[in-house]
C-alpha cells in the first residue's frame, strides 16, 4: 500500500529555482524502518550544497533536507527500538527530510523526551549534534581555554557559543554585523569580532596576549581558513567542519609544520553518529544541557514547506540568524 505527500525535491542541481513541491509516493515501512510524520523540519546550509550539487545526491529527483521531527506512524517488522505514537528527531544520513513523512531506517531515529517541543527538536537535533561532536569529540573544550568559533551567529555557532561557555572557556565569535554581535554577546561569546572592518587575527592576538588559540572551529571554510590558521598558538587544532563560505584550496600539508606544528581536521558529523549506541549518548548528552538551560536553541524564523525555497534564499544571504524550520 502507497500514500501521497507533498515533498520538495530537486530535478537538477542549481539555484533555489530547482526546488520543486511535489507530490511524491511513500510505501510501507519494511524491516528495520518506520513511517514518520513531520511536524517541523530543520533548515541547515547542508541543504543548499545538496541542491546545488556540490554534494551530490544519489539519484535525480531527489528529496533534500537533513533534519526533522514528527510522529511514528508505523513500524516494520523486527522493529523495537520506537513505536507508532512515538515522537521522534533525527539527524539523516543522507538527505530525506523536507516532506510532509518519510520512511527511514529506525537507527536514524532519536525518541524526544516530553520536555522538548517538536519545533525545537527539529531545529536542534542535527545542529545540536555537530556542536556536539565539535566540542566533546572532534576537539574536548576545557575549563579555561579560550576558542575561536566563526561565523558565531549561525544555528551551529550560537549553540557552540553556548556550549563552550558553559564547559568554562572564553568564547571569541566573528559575526557580520552589529546586530549579531549583540546577538552572539547574549549567546555566551565574549569576544564578538566583526570581521567584515576588524582584523580578526590581530583581534585574536590581543585577546590571547599574544599566544593564540588552541582551537578553532570553522563552518565557513575557504573565505575564513587562513584565518582560522593564523590565530592559532603553537600545536594548535583547526576544526573545519563546513565550507559555507567556498572549497578551502588545495594545501600543502608541511605548512602545518611551518605555523607552529599545527593539527588540522576535517570532521564530519556522519563519522561521529555512524553507531547507533554512540549517536543516542551524544544526543543524551545534548538533551541534559538544553535541558538545564545552559543551550537554549531558539527557533527565529519558520517557512513553509512550500516556500522552502525563500528560506534558501534568505539563508544564502545571510538573512538568517540562528535555527530556522521548515513547517510542513
Amino acid at each position: 500500500m502507497t500514500m501521497r505527500v507533498h515533498a520538495i525535491r530537486i530535478h537538477k542541481a542549481g539555484g533555489p529555482e530547482e526546488l520543486r513541491y511535489e507530490e511524491i509516493e511513500l510505501g510501507e515501512p519494511g524491516p528495520g524502518e518506520a513511517r514518520v510524520r513531520h511536524t517541523a523540519i530543520g533548515l541547515n546550509f547542508t541543504d543548499v550544497h545538496f541542491r546545488t550539487g556540490r554534494y551530490p545526491v544519489p539519484s535525480l529527483p531527489h528529496v533534500i533536507g537533513m533534519e526533522a521531527a514528527g510522529v511514528v506512524e508505523a513500524v516494520g517488522a523486527g522493529v523495537s527500538d520506537v513505536a507508532a505514537g512515538d515522537r521522534v528527531a533525527y539527524a539523516s544520513e543522507k538527505p530525506r527530510a523536507y516532506a510532509q513523512a518519510v520512511v527511514m531506517p529506525v537507527t536514524r531515529l532519536v525518541k524526544l523526551p516530553g520536555w522538548l517541543d517538536d519545533e525545537t527538536a527539529a531545529a536542534a537535533i542535527l545542529k545540536g549534534l555537530t556542536a556536539q561532536y565539535l566540542i566533546r569529540g572532534a576537539y574536548r573544550v576545557k575549563a579555561g581555554e579560550t576558542v575561536l568559533i566563526q561565523a558565531a551567529a549561525g544555528g551551529v555557532g550560537l549553540i557552540l557559543c553556548q556550549w563552550a561557555h558553559h564547559l568554562g572557556a572564553t568564547v571569541i565569535g566573528t559575526v557580520s554585523t552589529e546586530e549579531k554581535a549583540a546577538l552572539v554577546r547574549a549567546n555566551g561569546c565574549d569576544h564578538p569580532i566583526l570581521y567584515t572592518s576588524e582584523d580578526v587575527v590581530a583581534r585574536v592576538k590581543e585577546v590571547t596576549g599574544g599566544k593564540g588559540l588552541p582551537v578553532a572551529f570553522d563552518g565557513v571554510g575557504g573565505s575564513t581558513f587562513e584565518t582560522s590558521l593564523k590565530c592559532l598558538a603553537r600545536r594548535g587544532t583547526c576544526v573545519s567542519y563546513g565550507t559555507a563560505g567556498g572549497l578551502i584550496p588545495p594545501f600543502d600539508l608541511f605548512r602545518l609544520n611551518r605555523m607552529g606544528s599545527l593539527y588540522l581536521t576535517s570532521a564530519g558529523l556522519a563519522d561521529y553518529i555512524a553507531d547507533r549506541t554512540e549517536m543516542l549518548e551524544r544526543a543524551d548528552d545534548l538533551f541534559a544541557v538544553m535541558k538545564s538551560g545552559a543551550v537554549k536553541v531558539k527557533v527565529t524564523a519558520r517557512y513553509q514547506l512550500a516556500d522552502a525555497a525563500q528560506a534558501h534564499r534568505d539563508l544564502e544571504a545571510r538573512k538568517t540568524v540562528g535555527s530556522v524550520v521548515l513547517v510542513p
